[in-house]
């Protein structure tokens, strides 16, 4: 008995029964965010995923970084992905995956102080790693990946 023809119709019941996949990319940025005519998009937007540049503890709009340490400029880094996020149809409960870089890891505890105070409940994969310097001197840089629940 000849196969093909019940495979070539598995197959292509198994590929009618897949969701389409967009390959659309957005690059989004804020006007603030233009005001500071930096060489990187905030954010760019593939399909549902949202792929977010690192986030500094700033002040939106602002190239200096908040006073008061590690612990002030990593809530203000998670303000600023939480409002990037808001910003293009997501939010801090689609996060699933992290990626932080700390001015010094001995500052890794104070971080992730803050850090859990973003993600009650389900914790995104996250890495982290100390750097030897980071943008305007920061002491912590974050970046995300989301999705866009529609």
């Amino acid at each position: 008995m000849n196969k093909f023809p019940l495979l070539l119709l598995t197959t292509l019941l198994f590929l009618s029964c897949q969701p389409p996949q967009s390959t659309e990319v957005t690059y989004s940025t804020s006007e603030k965010f233009k005001t500071m005519n930096l060489p990187f998009s905030e954010a760019v937007i593939v399909g549902n995923t949202i792929y977010l540049s690192g986030q500094i503890g700033n002040i939106p709009g602002q190239l200096s970084v908040v006073e008061g340490g590690i612990k002030n400029e990593a809530k203000q880094a998670m303000e600023n992905i939480k409002t990037v996020l808001e910003n293009n149809g997501s939010s801090m409960e689609n996060v699933i995956k992290c990626t932080v870089m700390l001015a010094d890891i001995n500052e890794w505890a104070s971080f992730n102080e803050e850090y859990v105070k973003y993600f009650p409940g389900d914790k995104p994969a996250r890495s982290a790693f100390a750097t030897n310097g980071l943008a305007l001197n920061a002491r912590v840089e974050i970046e995300c990946i989301a999705i866009i629940k529609k």
